[in-house]
């Protein structure tokens, strides 16, 4: 189960710099003028969790697989994409196969750093690209809507329940509002696939992080102030990192390095820390755990999935097989020193097919071939 984050903004933001920073690869050519990054670059990072290094110092085993991260890393956008301008029609396309946008807001004053409207203004930026991506869901949706308004006078219950879903959304986005303020009601199941099956660049979640200067990391700046007054508003989420930092702390191979680096300047995690837990908060992910011998291995599911469908995150048999699950919450698990311990204590459950799983949950499925 796979899930990406599409990191995006305008030109010169610190887009690829902070790509090049969260993979610690330089797959990304970060320089000085827009459109350096032409075809979308994706990097696969594990995602840092305690509780695994927790588990792996108690079990000791052969091998250990954490869960991980998808970021793509897509060409700037300016105003006119939703035309074709810059590299707007590849940027559009791109940024349709993501699950959630990462939205890079420059947040810095450098006059060696040009910026494509001329000046600093976080807000202005996140505009032109929303404003960009809803013309573009505009376009898209009122030629939608003429075909399925046709076919809902003839009695096609299926475009019925497509009007419905989307004349709101028309409407939001007419008002200059991203379709996912006119999201369904959860309640409404069909609704909401219909919704989903509509693929609007504006119904993502987005993310959006404060690119600031070195000095200014740990406690952002009136800029980054601007920003977070916009994600309260919006009920959306917001990061502070510098990029440069970043940069540097992906070039240092020792992780006692890394701390005391990062404690110097008043930080306790890295930028990739926050957006890793900011994202996966985002797309709705938990994380439930294997553990023997052979393998500790950390798994992501949606939140809310029950127990057989995490089964079949390992593999399809496992969840059309599906028996049972034998359960152990991780804090029983540390507190009686592993599965036998929690198990002497009566820790250890069998849960059936109605199971919702939790997040640090301890999974072992019995299942039939």
């Amino acid at each position: 189960m796979g899930f990406n984050c599409g990191i995006v903004g305008l030109p010169n933001v610190g887009k690829s710099t902070l790509f090049n920073a969260l993979t610690q690869t330089i797959a990304a050519q970060a320089a000085n003028f827009p459109f350096c990054t032409i075809e979308p670059n994706t990097g696969r990072v594990a995602v840092p969790d305690k509780r695994l290094d927790k588990l792996v110092e108690m079990v000791n085993p052969k091998s250990v697989v954490p869960t991980q991260l998808e970021f793509v890393d897509i060409a700037g956008l300016v105003k006119g994409a939703s035309k074709g301008e810059g590299l707007g029609n590849q940027f559009l396309a791109n940024i349709r196969e993501v699950d959630a946008i990462v939205h890079v807001l420059r947040c810095f004053e450098d006059e060696n750093i040009t910026h494509v409207e001329g000046s600093v203004d976080p807000i202005r930026d996140a505009e032109i690209v929303e404003t960009e991506l809803m013309i573009a869901d505009l376009e898209s949706l009122e030629k939608r809507f003429d075909q399925a308004q046709k076919k809902a006078k003839g009695g096609d219950k299926e475009s019925i329940l497509n009007v419905s879903v989307m004349g709101p959304v028309i409407e939001a986005l007419k008002a200059g509002k991203p379709a996912r303020t006119a999201a369904p009601d959860e309640a409404n199941k069909d609704a909401c696939k219909a919704y989903r099956m509509l693929q609007l660049l504006t119904s993502k979640p987005v993310l959006y992080v404060c690119n600031v200067d070195e000095n200014s990391a740990s406690e952002g700046n009136e800029f980054s102030k601007q920003v977070f007054e916009k994600a309260r508003q919006e009920n959306a989420r917001a990061v502070i990192i510098s990029a440069a930092i970043e940069s540097e702390v992906a070039q240092l191979d020792n992780e006692d390095e890394k701390q005391e680096f990062l404690a110097t300047l008043g930080l306790e995690e890295t930028g990739l820390a926050k957006i890793i837990r900011e994202g996966y908060e985002l797309l709705g992910l938990q994380t439930y755990f294997t553990a023997g011998p052979k393998e500790v291995r950390a798994w992501t599911f949606v939140k809310g999935s029950k127990a057989p469908a995490c089964a079949g995150i390992i593999h399809s048999d496992f969840e059309r097989g599906f028996i049972r699950a034998e359960t152990i919450a991780y804090d029983d698990y540390v507190k009686f020193g592993g599965e036998q311990g929690a198990k002497e204590a009566g820790k250890m459950r069998s849960e059936g097919k109605d199971y919702v799983v939790r997040d640090g949950d301890l999974l072992n499925f019995l299942f039939n071939m």
